[in-house]
């Protein structure tokens, strides 16, 4: 292990792991490459000379668990580039939860740590003579969606200390310039609106410096020669339930019956929650009691219809180490289980989301990584995640449900991972789903929400402030788009009055 102190502005000292100095020249990043080439396989940390009485040595073992991983941490509130770049990025990497293991390429000069295998990859990539700061931030925005695992990690630190006194934030031309070197062009001039509409100012001077900033780009295949074997144990016992809400698709589930009887590790229980709202209706499945099934199957039926509801039902039944959260009409080959046994070890994951096509869909993304999505019929969560955890019942028949379940599992620190190469195919049967409609509290208010409660309850829940008023400027822009020049002002209004009925619907909904 290499430790690199510095004061954000140069190296003070460089230690490695047998106590003899390292010789580093004054730039922070260019030495960080030095030190790279000439201990390759050695794990580099950076902390601020303030804290290096609290740099938390005895957990690095248990944070780098595997070479892909890097960590870091903030101290104080403050990120780099400040909650201004949520103007930007909808994602959930955006508002981060400082007090467990969080997902974030928003990375901190105050402490934290790569493998050296990972800036040897990228050697080529950046200039070296530049910001600390700004390089880490625009590495790991890069790297993330390549299979870089990014990470805001508290337990770098012995003790959570106070904001830096000499950190200094981005200025606004650093910021301009990352979301030009980062982002679509257009963000550029988003960016410059937001600022100007929710905080009355207008950069124009760093708004056209920008634009003559080329974007940022490294090699799909960047990172594909450091390999992964984690050294944290996350699978003891192998067992795993799967969790099926189901409505109207007999047919349907019984051929994902057949495939999870197919598996070659096969599942202990199988949860079936069976709904159907009409009154007098009974269950249709016959074939769970006529045939014979490899496993426990706990059947239950309710007239109670909702997705969220049931598949609280079925999380509260499952006893073993892992839950596969399915669907009625998804389709999967026989070494499903296998391979994700396979995977969560490989990669010391508790949340796993696998590719999830429909039938000739196209597979787009090909690289593991981070997911900023979350499945609710083609995860698998290790039962541990889910103590407090359920789908949120104000979203029932209505939209978010499984962006929910996603950001609450990120919230206790719970990494969601994509393997791409762990796929269940979605049939979207045509057949089944609600049969009776639900009515919505707000059906009858004179002035319909806009845009609807549910999506905007979602927001509120997880996102910033800047977040939030990110997707009220598009939706405002979007829904303009539609309207002839004469008519701006009033739907102006309009939507100011459709959109105050929708805070107002998505408070109720939180109570």
């Amino acid at each position: 292990m290499i430790v690199i102190y510095h004061d954000n502005l140069k190296i003070l000292s460089l230690e490695a792991s047998d106590d003899k100095a390292v010789l580093a020249t004054e730039n922070i990043v260019s030495t960080l490459f030095a030190v790279a080439e000439r201990y390759p396989d050695q794990l580099l940390i950076w902390c601020h000379i303030s804290q290096k009485e609290n740099l938390n040595a005895s957990a690095l073992a248990e944070i780098f668990h595997h070479q892909k991983i890097v960590a870091s941490y903030t101290t104080g509130n403050a990120n780099y580039l400040s909650n201004t770049i949520g103007y930007v990025e909808e994602s959930p990497f955006i508002k981060i939860n400082k007090e467990v293991s969080y997902p974030t390429w928003q990375l901190s000069t105050d402490v934290g740590g790569a493998y050296a295998a990972v800036f040897l990859a990228i050697k080529s990539s950046f200039p070296q003579n530049t910001n600390f700061a700004y390089f880490l931030q625009s590495f790991a925005k890069l790297a993330m969606p390549l299979g870089i695992f990014c990470y805001s990690e508290p337990k770098l630190l012995e003790t959570i200390s106070a904001c830096i006194s000499d950190k200094k934030a981005a200025k606004e031309a650093e910021l301009f310039k990352f979301v030009k070197q980062h982002y679509r062009t257009r963000w550029l001039l988003l960016l410059l609106l937001n600022l100007f509409i929710y905080e009355k100012r207008i950069p124009l001077l760093a708004f056209f410096k920008a634009l003559f900033y080329k974007k940022r780009k490294i090699p799909a295949n960047t990172f594909d020669s450091i390999t992964i074997q984690s050294s944290r144990k996350v699978v003891e016992t192998k067992t795993i339930d799967v969790v099926i809400p189901t409505i109207g698709r007999k047919k349907y589930l019984y051929d994902v019956l057949v495939d999870l009887k197919n598996q070659t590790h096969l599942p202990q229980n199988v949860i079936i929650i069976e709904q159907n709202p009409d009154e007098g209706s009974a269950s249709e499945l016959d074939y769970l009691n006529n045939e014979s099934w490899p496993f426990t199957i706990k059947h239950s039926f309710t007239h109670q219809a909702g997705a969220c509801n049931a598949r609280n039902l079925a999380l509260a039944e499952v006893t073993s180490e892992w839950v596969f959260l399915n669907d009625d009409d998804n389709r999967f080959n026989s070494k499903l289980f296998e391979n994700i046994f396979l995977k969560a070890s490989e990669f010391s994951a508790t949340v796993i989301t696998t590719a999830y096509l429909q039938v000739n869909e196209i597979q787009e993304y090909k690289t593991t990584h981070q997911s900023g999505i979350f499945g609710s019929g083609n995860s698998f969560v290790k039962k541990a995640a889910l103590q407090n955890i359920q789908f949120d019942k104000a979203l029932e028949f209505g939209y978010g449900e499984d962006i929910d379940f996603g950001l609450q599992l990120r919230n206790r620190g719970h990494d969601v991972i994509y393997f791409p190469d762990l796929k269940i195919t979605h049939l979207k049967a045509a057949i089944g789903g609600f049969r009776t409609i639900i009515k919505k509290q707000w059906a009858d208010d004179l002035i319909q929400p806009k845009p609807s409660p549910t999506v905007l309850y979602v927001i509120q829940k997880h996102s910033s402030s800047e977040q939030l008023k990110r997707y009220k400027l598009i939706l405002f822009l979007k829904l303009l788009k539609n309207e002839s020049f004469g008519n701006y002002l009033h739907f102006y209004k309009d939507f100011k009055i459709k959109w105050r009925r929708s805070v107002y619907w998505a408070s109720k909904l939180k109570s």
